[in-house]
């Protein structure tokens, strides 16, 4: 019956939504003001994309009953940390030492601290930490961390924690009877917090997400890894690893011939290239380039593909030397100026990339483009040499690993599962500034991996997988329409300007009926959950959304490094920093002299009635969803004494 319910309420806000927003975009657009018209329509819409996602998702919400955990697995538990407190690894690996299913706790130290491996040796939990390999190579954050461990444990599935989130006993007997199913590689369960009050001042519980958004997105087969409280299969890792492994070489490989063969042609206008024996011998190089290009395509090994052409390269380099070109000390000095010497032997895809790019772009004699090709093709290797390790298992294109490594699994056939039932406690931020880090590099971490592996793109995955993550990364463009939405109301009360021809009949018909059925989808989806601190902090939290997807998209498109700030476990100093909420104080502020100025051109005839106190009731409501903030500034953590007794979820 809930079903049934939820699906009618999805078909009734998508129908009235439509209906509205086509009425806004064909019959009520004020064009005289289109600089506000057409953002707020813009803005109207994006909204109805993103509620059309969600009862998408609410549309096949699953719920699962677990099957009994068979015996004989072998799991690893793994706990990841860098910097937090001693006492907080050690209980995690306390409490994961004492899962009823056998198994072995590894802890994870990227911070390599002497005293928490003596500390781990003590309790005969196992310890493990960077090895050497990693010295002056890319680290990848937690990704690294955990690819590491991969190289070193055996176990048939792991069972991934933070730091501060503490297992229930029976976590894997409830869990691992999911992967009787070969085709299940990955079991998520909620992240529950034990330090939040009640009235969750800083929003952390996200109790429609770790619910309604995972169990619907399960039922679309594309419940995602969230980081933590998850078992994984050790097998479908591995083979992401190696499938990784192979597309980045094949990359590097297909940029190389692409930058040999235009760089041939390009020496073919060269006046040497009239001599017969250059002629043939740019020929062979091209013949060469053309047949390792089929070859790539037909699957042949990469380092065969590699050294054959190199071999013939070699060969007509070697036959051009003796003769004598004017151009190739100017030749000698470009090549050398490609910056092919890397210091480790390999280039990067992005090094490979420019390398390519100036070697097709450049007038050669036959000599400097056999010698350039020459030295592109000595570059590359299918030995990784730039990384610690060739395979890396866990993806390590953003700064959170979890959801890309999901859609990479999902896109090679693989079945996901969310169970609903809280298996772990942990500690949410105490602080604003905590907080606000955590939700930042959440969502750079998400744009990254929209900018990178757009799932509506993605090769291998169903169109409804795509969607599901697409609908979560779309989520965090909100920031933009929350501008809007802010600014809309203010742009009338002080300046008399309206966005729609008139606020008529037609508008309140079609507008409200909308809001009131969106609004009761929200309240069935989420059974009784609530789910209003989350929708508040969708807007409250504007700018650092807008960062996030700026930010994020200065390091995918221009190289701008992110950093990783991992988010502390206890609080951090005086909570009341006031600055780092200074741009919706600063909107707080122009909501409060808006209504004002509304208020004194309504009494002195310069705005008209109907417009005005629709226009404060929005001003209103923006002050109250802004007003979290206020609350989570003042917010002093966590009393004991509020401690909530945890219930499984339902």
């Amino acid at each position: 019956m809930h079903h049934f319910v939820v699906r009618l309420l999805v078909v009734l806000t998508v129908i009235l939504g439509v209906n509205y927003l086509a009425w806004r975009w064909l019959e009520s657009l004020n064009w005289s003001a289109w600089w506000i018209a057409v953002p707020l329509v813009l803005a109207e819409t994006y909204s109805l994309i993103d509620v059309c996602l969600f009862g998408m998702t609410m549309w096949r919400l699953k719920e699962r009953t677990p099957p009994p955990a068979p015996p004989g697995m072998t799991v690893d538990v793994f706990i990841t940390t860098y910097n937090e407190p001693l006492d907080m690894v050690m209980d995690t690996a306390l409490a994961a030492q004492r899962i009823r299913y056998p198994h072995s706790t590894w802890i994870l130290d990227d911070g390599a601290r002497p005293e928490l491996e003596a500390l781990a040796r003590e309790q005969g939990i196992g310890y493990l930490t960077r090895s050497a390999d990693w010295a002056d190579r890319p680290r990848h954050a937690k990704a690294g961390n955990l690819n590491n461990a991969l190289m070193l444990t055996q176990g048939e599935f792991l069972l991934i924690l933070d730091a501060d989130q503490v297992p229930e006993p029976q976590i894997l007997d409830r869990t691992l009877g999911y992967f009787n199913n070969r085709k299940v590689c990955l079991v998520q369960t909620p992240q529950y917090f034990v330090n939040v009050p009640e009235d969750d001042p800083l929003g952390s519980q996200a109790p429609l997400f770790y619910g309604p958004l995972q169990q619907g997105k399960d039922g679309w087969n594309a419940a995602f890894f969230c980081g933590s409280n998850a078992i994984l299969r050790r097998e479908a890792l591995m083979q992401l690893g190696l499938v990784g492994y192979v597309e980045e070489v094949e990359r590097n490989i297909k940029q190389a011939l692409k930058g040999s063969r235009a760089a041939v042609r390009r020496a073919r206008k060269s006046p040497q290239a009239a001599d017969p024996l250059v002629a043939r011998l740019l020929d062979e190089v091209e013949q060469a380039t053309r047949k390792a290009r089929a070859e790539l395509k037909s699957g042949r090994s990469l380092s065969e593909i590699t050294y054959d052409l190199r071999r013939t390269v070699d060969a007509a380099v070697q036959d051009l030397v003796a003769a004598d070109f004017s151009a190739v000390q100017a030749d000698l000095a470009e090549i050398q100026s490609l910056g092919l010497d890397t210091g480790h032997g390999q280039l990067s895809p992005e090094e490979v990339e420019e390398a390519v790019a100036r070697l097709s772009g450049r007038e050669w004699s036959p000599l400097g483009a056999l010698e350039s090709v020459q030295a592109v093709l000595d570059a590359i290797s299918v030995e990784r040499t730039d990384e610690a390790q060739p395979v890396m298992p866990l993806a390590t294109i953003s700064v959170t690993e979890d959801m890309a490594t999901s859609m990479r699994m999902h896109a090679l056939g693989w079945r996901s599962v969310y169970h609903h039932e809280i298996l772990a406690l942990g500690l949410a931020p105490e602080d604003l500034k905590t907080m606000l880090t955590q939700r930042l590099r959440w969502a750079q971490g998400t744009i990254q991996v929209l900018l990178r592996e757009n799932p509506l793109t993605k090769r291998g995955m169903r169109w409804t997988q795509r969607l599901m993550y697409f609908a979560t990364m779309w989520s965090y463009l909100s920031g933009f329409a929350a501008v809007v939405y802010i600014g809309a109301p203010i742009i009338y009360l002080v300046l008399g300007v309206l966005p729609v021809t008139s606020l008529s009949t037609d508008f309140f018909i079609r507008f409200i009926p909308f809001m009131v059925v969106n609004q009761v989808l929200f309240a069935v989806a989420g059974r009784g959950a609530k789910t209003w601190r989350g929708q508040q902090y969708s807007l409250a939290l504007f700018p650092t959304w807008i960062k996030a997807c700026t930010t994020a998209a200065r390091n995918v498109w221009f190289g701008r490094p992110l950093g990783f700030a991992v988010t502390p476990k206890v609080k951090e100093g005086n909570s009341r920093d006031w600055h780092l909420i200074r741009p919706q104080l600063i909107a707080m502020g122009v909501l409060g002299a808006a209504l004002a100025i509304g208020t004194v051109r309504l009494a002195t005839g310069l705005n008209e009635p109907l417009g005005t106190l629709v226009n404060m009731a929005w001003v209103v409501f923006d002050l109250v969803v802004l007003s979290v903030l206020i609350r989570a500034v003042r917010y002093e953590g966590f009393a004991p004494e509020e401690e909530p007794v945890p219930t499984e979820a339902r």
